[in-house]
């Protein structure tokens, strides 16, 4: 039943963690991910396709044989092209708010000149500025957007008059309110989605922030607490017995070195050191062993089988977590740690004869009675570890009567 448990298929924890903390990934990414950008996006470009089409079609009724037609039409294929191309090219999709690429700024900028000639030669296609001042505003940093709708809406309130026979007010207020509603409309969307994406990223900082807190309660806190009980038995029997002493101080040493082991990998996020090269009720018999006070059994009910590494790692890290609790709280002559295999589910039960509490001492689903404020997270971490994975804690004690805590945590039932 041994499990190959190599950094590398563990590795990268860190770097998932505090991608969550950022914008997932590029906007063409999110984009991607967002049926409503791919939604809206299809629309813009094919109304812009449409409104190219129809300018066109009026321009060649109303004006087929004149001297400037050639060049409307070769302008108008020239402009429906280099649209195309930046399709094709995947350079039109929304880039990260207020930071276009260059290739985006080019093709933008190749579009709007050409669409601006055609404006000047044909004010039929006046219209077509729509899904382009829309895009600029999706793209461009909020100032040159509005500077970009602003020259927009006057080349077309300029070039719709000038297909008016005299002077129209309902041509000039009407695109001016057009482009007015359109601006503050995306501006706000765009400040919205800023601020959304600054509420993720402190919602991963946050996320990250506990992570390692309760790593290092539930990882090191057994640890340390075991080499202090061991240096306070050496300094008491060091006058007695210096041999004694001398393996109390080794053993210390040596739970020191697992400690900054474990140090190095939670930071990385990989699985307890425990489980490197060994079987989950092996991690187990590891983290129990090392409990020198109070002396802790270990037991193993049920047929082991191999479970997902996150319900194993989360299974160590309570233990420890629950340990060292009961060594700096619960005063106990002796514990016990079991691991039960059922068919849908896997238990743990961390036990002990120590002072115990009262239900009421424990409201909130929080720390130990004894625990000192400032110190850890204890049963707090958890609960928030089994919630998780979908799994429950329960604790019972009695004032006198000890402490069992049960976890238990559904798994994928045996074929």
């Amino acid at each position: 039943m041994r499990e190959d448990r190599s950094a590398a298929g563990r590795s990268g924890g860190l770097a998932e963690a505090t991608s969550v903390a950022r914008p997932i990934g590029s906007a063409r990414e999110r984009s991607r991910l967002d049926p409503d950008a791919r939604w809206l996006a299809a629309v813009m470009h094919s109304a812009f396709f449409l409104l190219l089409l129809a300018s066109a079609v009026r321009f060649l009724q109303h004006h087929r044989g004149e001297p400037r037609a050639p060049w409307v039409i070769a302008l108008s294929g020239a402009l429906a092209v280099v649209y195309g191309a930046g399709l094709v090219l995947g350079i039109t999709g929304e880039p990260d708010v207020g930071r276009p690429t260059r290739a985006h700024l080019l093709w933008l900028g190749a579009a709007t000149a050409l669409w601006t000639v055609l404006v000047l030669l044909a004010p039929s296609f006046a219209w077509c500025a729509v899904p382009l001042f829309v895009t600029g505003l999706r793209t461009l940093p909020t100032w040159p957007a509005l500077a970009l709708v602003t020259g927009v809406t006057v080349l077309v309130v300029v070039s719709q008059n000038r297909l008016a026979v005299g002077f129209d007010p309902t041509l000039t207020m009407v695109p001016v309110a057009v482009a007015a509603v359109s601006a503050g409309a995306i501006t706000h969307m765009r400040r919205q989605a800023v601020r959304l994406r600054e509420s993720e990223r402190l919602a991963g900082v946050l996320g990250e922030r506990q992570r390692l807190s309760m790593e290092i309660h539930d990882a090191l806190a057994q640890g340390l607490s075991s080499q202090a009980m061991l240096l306070q038995a050496a300094d008491r029997t060091w006058p007695a017995d210096p041999g004694a002493a001398h393996e109390y101080v080794r053993t210390a040493a040596e739970i020191g070195g697992q400690n900054l082991a474990e140090a190095r990998r939670l930071v990385q996020d990989l699985a307890p050191s425990d489980l490197a090269g060994a079987t989950l009720p092996e991690a187990l018999a590891a983290v129990a062993a090392r409990q020198p006070q109070p002396p802790t059994e270990f037991a193993v009910d049920g047929t082991p089988r191999v479970l997902p590494e996150r319900v194993q790692s989360t299974l160590v890290r309570i233990a420890q977590g629950a340990l060292a609790n009961v060594a700096e709280h619960a005063h106990a002559g002796r514990a016990a740690l079991t691991l039960t295999y059922l068919d849908d589910q896997v238990l743990l039960d961390v036990a002990d004869d120590g002072a115990g509490f009262p239900a009421s001492a424990e409201p909130d689903g929080g720390r130990h009675p004894g625990h000192r404020p400032g110190r850890g997270h204890g049963l707090a971490a958890m609960r928030a570890r089994t919630a998780q994975l979908g799994g429950t804690l329960t604790v019972e004690s009695a004032p006198g009567q000890g402490t069992v805590i049960s976890v238990a945590i559904p798994v994928e039932p045996r074929p």
